[in-house]
């Protein structure tokens, strides 16, 4: 007769060198899981390998760490219980028969991007609406520009007190930008696809950074909830400066937002950030709407640093009859990675950068923390965290 835990074999598919570090830890805690580690490496194509696994080496695994690379089919894989994902969403392998035709345990890293997601969000909305590329420019000729005739641009800086910030999938990334745009005086309002009622409704349940998001619900002003047009453009005709994407991607989600909701938005000349997924935007309708905004924003021809143009903003403090959407910020998009001939490019006061705004350096920790919560609650009996449902998508 033994006591104790089950041995396990953990299988670790990953594009970097060991974290050996966290190995020890979990060997530490849970002595009776056995590691394997593969470092896999990736091509340039997200979430796409160079080279393949071989099968046999998911044959013994009851548990699995991994970022895209899956078993070929359910049967290279007859013990495996949990795969745990180290990104925030599983849409990139909704089409694998191990997430179509089994009923293994699917849990994701959802809840770690939050920190450094939000300052990604902050640093890009401020990076616009201060004028960096001109503070940028003043220096790299190094001028003073207190002399310049763009001085003027400055002296209208809209600073963000009293601003709305409307959050599209009030997430635990939501929720952290929530928090962040809560300090520098922004109202926030939540958009959801259930409704929020009660208190208990409105807990975030999932994976929280200690100190971060915002765990009981409590910094929107308003909450809206829906799944169909009507009540996503309710929700984007209140009044919102700067819009927040971070709903997942899924059939329903895709193109979510074009043309008519471009037009709703443009009542404020919102700014938009995305760093959920491209195919969420109908890529086309936003460049028309930036480009709109950047050609009745002034009458005089916009100052230019590269190809971010610097455009004065609307006053957001009152409605303006100036069309489209003063800017937008980008780490997601349609394709990936972006074709260099792309028009988003040269999208006016848009800033694009390559899917990176979740990255920094406890971004592995962190993965592995939430898998080893989940360690903890399996051996105990309890509800894991972060499960996907299959059913929804996420």
């Amino acid at each position: 007769m033994g006591g104790g835990p089950k041995s396990e074999h953990l299988l670790i598919i990953l594009p970097f060198s060991p974290p050996t570090a966290l190995f020890d830890r979990i060997r530490r805690n849970h002595p009776h899981i056995k590691i394997t580690y593969h470092q896999l490496n990736f091509s340039a194509t997200p979430w796409k390998a160079r080279e393949k696994v071989p099968p046999e080496i998911f044959h013994d695994a009851t548990l699995l760490i991994t970022l895209s690379a899956l078993p070929p089919s359910p049967q290279d894989c007859p013990k495996l219980e949990l795969i745990h994902f180290t990104s925030a969403g599983t849409n990139h392998v909704a089409k694998s028969p191990i997430y179509t035709d089994t009923s293994i345990t699917l849990t994701t890293s959802s809840g770690i991007h939050g920190p450094q997601i939000a300052e990604w969000v902050l640093m890009t909305m401020l990076t616009s609406s201060h004028y960096y590329s001109l503070l940028h420019r003043w220096q790299s000729k190094h001028e003073w520009g207190q002399r310049s005739d763009d001085i003027g641009l400055l002296r209208n800086v809209n600073d963000k007190v009293g601003q709305r910030l409307g959050v599209l999938g009030y997430g635990s990334i939501g929720r952290q930008v929530s928090r962040v745009a809560k300090a520098t005086g922004m109202d926030v309002i939540a958009y959801t696809a259930s409704p929020r009622e009660s208190p208990e409704s409105k807990k975030d349940h999932g994976f929280i950074v200690p100190g971060t998001g915002d765990p009981d619900g409590e910094f929107p002003s308003a909450w809206y909830s829906g799944t169909d047009k009507e009540d996503l453009h309710h929700f984007l005709a209140q009044d919102i400066d700067h819009l927040l994407i971070s709903v997942p991607l899924t059939k329903q989600t895709t193109h979510l937002l074009g043309k008519e909701e471009f037009d709703i938005l443009s009542k404020r000349n919102a700014f938009i950030s995305n760093i959920s997924r491209g195919p969420i935007i109908d890529q086309p309708a936003l460049i028309a709407a930036l480009r709109a905004y950047d050609d009745h924003a002034s009458s005089n021809p916009p100052s230019t640093n590269g190809n971010f143009s610097i455009v004065p903003e609307a006053d957001v403090k009152s409605d303006t009859s100036i069309p489209g959407l003063r800017g937008a910020a980008l780490d997601v998009t349609d394709p990936e990675p972006l074709p260099p001939d792309d028009r988003l490019w040269e999208a006016p006061n848009c800033i694009v950068t390559p899917h990176v705004s979740g990255l920094g350096s406890a971004y592995v920790d962190r993965c592995f923390q939430v898998f080893e919560v989940n360690l903890d609650r399996r051996e105990r009996g309890e509800k894991l965290i972060n499960v996907v449902d299959r059913s929804k998508g996420y």
